[in-house]
């Protein structure tokens, strides 16, 4: 970030204010500067994405990035919606609210996860506060909190201690600061690991949860399996193979990969562009899933904020304790999606959630769920 931004981003009270993002143009020209003179590394000698991004793909994002995409557009777009910033036990925490025109709406708390932001949830503010003026029913109403976890966008850096139950505990005081005496809460990816430790603290107020990410494996694998418990468990053994490389770099080398990130646009893109590929539904290239606009509206928020190492910090905190198994007495949705690194695994849910309502299954994978699938989510 460069330090005209950084002074743009004023200090956060106990207090609510309202927050204008206003990235400087000097930092647009830097970006694209940097873009233009990017060091490509060779071909890579296998033809598919093994390896990480082939360099035709990177060359083509990076060009993109430099000479059509339009972050004004996506700022303007951001500003279109209430942005705030409040001190919650000591840090600075920025936040979407949105009211509902429905004076009975349900308060909602949604959380994003690493590589994800406010950005994934842009699309569906709207059908979630005003539902009558997209199809749905006054009674589907909510009001929208969306904050940026501690470390990532326009939210301050944290130094140490910032683990999920933490975390946990600054969105309740969030949602008691907002007035709201009942309220429910939903998340994915480290977003789920947050709403799943709201459910585990039980906040006044907090009446259920929703996951698109369950943090729970069984402690033991029956010997007979299901097609589709086979295929999760498949799936979690993919993931704590070679599946998990990033995840291991950023809970031990926070730093080391912070530099490389925080001085190359190419390099945070390429890091985040090859995770849309493995978590997103596509036939061998993100944009089978996800426009150039939409993944570089968030690399951007990682780029421009100087986030790529504070972001990753949360691996560091919260990786101990993310596969959670102590039970949450919290009504809790969930949702399964039919791709992605790891699905839910039916067995292992019912000590965890003894309350569990329903589960959804949703053609969709985490941890992007309301980015791609936005009719299936806001329902």
């Amino acid at each position: 970030m460069s330090k005209a931004l950084e002074l743009l981003i004023p200090e956060a009270t106990g207090q609510v204010r309202l927050f204008h993002i206003s990235v400087p143009q000097e930092a647009v020209d830097d970006l694209r500067a940097r873009l233009r003179a990017t060091r490509f590394p060779n071909e890579r000698p296998v033809k598919d994405w093994s390896q990480g991004v082939p360099l035709a793909d990177a060359k083509a994002l990076v060009q993109y990035w430099e000479s059509r995409y339009d972050w004004r557009r996506f700022e303007t777009e951001l500003n279109s919606f209430p942005n705030f910033r409040t001190l919650i036990d000591g840090l600075g925490i920025h936040f979407i609210h949105e009211r509902s025109p429905h004076p009975d709406a349900l308060p909602i708390l949604l959380t994003h996860g690493w590589p994800g932001s406010i950005a994934e949830f842009i699309k569906i503010i709207r059908p979630l506060t005003n539902p009558t003026e997209h199809g749905g029913r006054a009674h589907d109403a909510f009001h929208v909190v969306i904050p940026s976890l501690p470390g990532f966008g326009f939210s301050d850096k944290p130094t140490v201690g910032w683990k999920l139950s933490r975390i946990a505990s600054a969105w309740s005081e969030l949602m008691q600061r907002l007035g709201y005496s009942r309220w429910v809460a939903q998340g994915g990816d480290w977003g789920a690991g947050v709403t799943t430790a709201l459910g585990h603290l039980l906040p006044p107020g907090l009446a259920g949860i929703h996951l698109n990410w369950q943090f729970v494996f069984p402690t033991e694998i029956p010997e007979h399996l299901s097609f589709q418990e086979q295929r999760a468990v498949d799936g979690a053994k993919r993931f704590f193979g070679a599946g998990n490389s990033y995840f291991r770099q950023q809970a031990t080398r926070t730093q080391t990969i912070g530099y490389a990130l925080s001085d190359s646009p190419a390099g945070q893109a390429m890091w985040i562009y090859e995770r849309f590929y493995g978590w997103t539904d596509n036939n061998s290239s993100p944009e089978d899933a996800l426009s150039r606009d939409q993944m570089l509206d968030n690399i951007s928020l990682y780029w421009f904020t100087n986030t790529a190492a504070s972001s990753a910090r949360i691996f560091q905190e919260a990786s101990s304790a993310c596969l959670s198994r102590q039970p949450s007495s919290r009504e809790t949705y969930t949702a399964l999606q039919r791709a992605g690194v790891s699905r839910p695994i039916p067995i292992s849910s019912t000590g965890t959630w003894p309350n569990k309502a329903a589960t959804l299954r949703l053609l969709s994978s985490q941890p992007f769920l309301s980015k791609k699938c936005v009719p299936p989510f806001e329902n």
